[in-house]
């Protein structure tokens, strides 16, 4: 690559992604940190429902991303996937800022689902196509994308989290799609900087489809309709998966029966193929990273109720006020961003220092740690509720947990996308990276049903029955806490913690297994 065109040493095109994953991230974690707040606050949906439409949603995010980049891979290219995802993005922002009506309010999360899918995992696959193979470069120029993505988690959890709280729900969602908008001209006006690395895979996308018929007395076809090229039904796809998305994000019960049936599928594709079509070692590395991503799955169904009930308690269950000022509750959202910043470096150099003495853990230990310190949190959280005097929980306590669950992250998800690409045979690692991701899927899932469980049991039919009589079924937000409320949530993220810590210790227990498994990986 001519490094000429370089800046700060590494190509200019990585700047231009950097901007574009950060305002794309700024858009989705400012309206993230807000959304359960306003199911329950604005439109005034029971805890349970709420938390079911927030888990649905943020697992169909996790899921778009794999229709997404085949569109991309085969046919539009990282460019246009990127630049239509983006416009679906702003739109959907856009969209939140309606506060009337509830369909157009669905229909909005169904277009950032979709806009997500064409953007994110393109986006990435550009910066890896800026280095050449073996540039030494690379793990840096990624970790400064990373930077990226959490520059725009923690301000947008300011900012947004801020106007949406105090000034308008229209205001935090609207400055939501402006970060948006902004990261979509970067990313056009940056074109020049990116070498044609995001065009089109071939000419394909220029070709029409056309509807054909054979006659009977000859070989040659007769085209009865011109359907249009393939870069429009492209984009026709696009749009299906907008109005697929519409009816399931209103349709949570659904959500899960589908990852079910995927999960099913998924895991007998990977048996059948770990048993006939691998030799020992392949076929041993395989058991290895299909138990990491269960355990993974175990972990985000933790972490994530960072946007649910974790964002409910802090609202209506722990003293907000620091300096005479009551922060909002969406804002604390962005210390887990914060933490990265300060910690990840800290991360990185113990890894290198105890890998020069022969000490770094391995992959399997790691995620032990991530997982027990993700329960451990919660356990932390627990005491601190069960020891402050009254209702109100110190707000000490809630910095805790978000300090021990990005101590947990740290742990677990960046060791996790190594260990998949390292353990997996070549020719199936893109499949295996499937299996990553929808693991993550699953576990935001969960992640909605172990919220829900803090609201108490509901009955499905009165869920029902508020999803078609909204405004008369609802019992409308949830602001008073109570006694039992606190209960509940103590109850809960008691099991969680326990569970999460007996899953760390039970993978740290078969640790030695897993190691022979590995033969010689870390």
């Amino acid at each position: 690559m001519n490094t000429t065109s370089d800046f700060l040493g590494h190509p200019k095109g990585l700047f231009v992604c950097f901007a574009t994953e950060m305002w794309e991230r700024f858009s989705y974690y400012g309206m993230r940190a807000l959304l359960i707040l306003y199911l329950t606050k604005h439109w005034e949906f029971s805890d349970a429902t709420s938390y079911l439409i927030y888990g649905a949603y943020t697992s169909l995010v996790y899921i778009m991303p794999v229709f997404g980049g085949m569109l991309a891979d085969q046919i539009l290219g990282s460019k246009k996937a990127v630049t239509y995802g983006a416009i679906l993005l702003v739109i959907g922002h856009l969209g939140m800022t309606v506060e009337s009506n509830q369909q157009i309010f669905y229909l909005s999360l169904a277009l950032i689902v979709s806009g997500v899918g064409f953007l994110k995992p393109n986006i990435s696959t550009m910066v890896g196509a800026l280095y050449e193979e073996g540039d030494p470069r690379r793990d840096s120029g990624f970790t400064i994308f990373y930077m990226g993505i959490n520059i725009g988690a923690f301000t947008a959890t300011l900012l947004c989290g801020y106007l949406g709280e105090t000034v308008g729900w229209a205001y935090g969602f609207g400055a939501a799609g402006i970060g948006m908008l902004l990261g979509l001209i970067i990313f056009l006006w940056g074109q020049k900087y990116l070498e044609g690395l995001a065009e089109p895979p071939s000419e394909k996308y220029k070709e029409n489809i056309y509807l054909v018929s054979k006659h009977k007395t000859s070989d040659s076809p007769k085209v009865i309709f011109n359907l249009g090229t393939y870069e429009l039904w492209a984009y026709i796809s696009g749009i299906l998966m907008v109005l697929v998305t519409w009816f399931l994000v209103q349709n949570s019960q659904l959500v899960g029966q589908l990852l079910g049936g995927f999960g099913a599928i998924f895991i007998g594709a990977w048996l059948l193929y770990a048993l006939f079509k691998c030799a020992r070692e392949e076929r041993d590395k395989l058991i290895v990273v299909g138990i990491l991503i269960l355990f993974s799955l175990i972990f985000w169904a933790l972490f994530e109720q960072a946007g649910s009930s974790l964002n409910i308690l802090t609202d209506r269950g722990v003293n907000r006020v620091i300096f005479g000022w009551e922060v909002p509750a969406s804002m604390f959202q962005s210390l887990n961003a914060g933490f990265i910043f300060t910690i990840a470096p800290l991360f990185a150099l113990l890894w290198i220092a105890l890998a020069k003495r022969g000490m770094e853990p391995s992959t399997p230990i790691k995620f032990s740690v991530g997982i027990v310190l993700v329960g451990l949190g919660f356990l932390a959280l627990v005491f601190g509720m069960n020891t402050s005097e009254g209702l109100q929980t110190g707000v000490l306590w809630i910095v805790l947990i978000y300090l021990l669950h990005t101590l947990g992250e740290l742990c677990l998800s960046p060791v996790g996308l190594s260990s998949v690409t390292k353990l997996s045979p070549q020719r199936i690692v893109g499949f295996m990276m499937g299996m990553w991701f929808f693991a993550s899927a699953a576990g935001n899932y969960v992640a909605g049903l172990i919220a829900k469980a803090t609201a108490g049991d509901v009955d499905p039919v009165m869920i029902l029955a508020e999803k078609i009589y909204p405004q008369v079924m609802s019992p409308g937000p949830q602001i008073d806490f109570t006694i039992s409320q606190k209960n509940g949530f103590m109850d809960v993220y008691t099991d969680v913690g326990l569970i999460a810590i007996g899953c760390g210790i039970f993978l740290a227990l078969i640790t030695p297994i897993l190691k022979k498994l590995m033969h010689g990986s870390s």
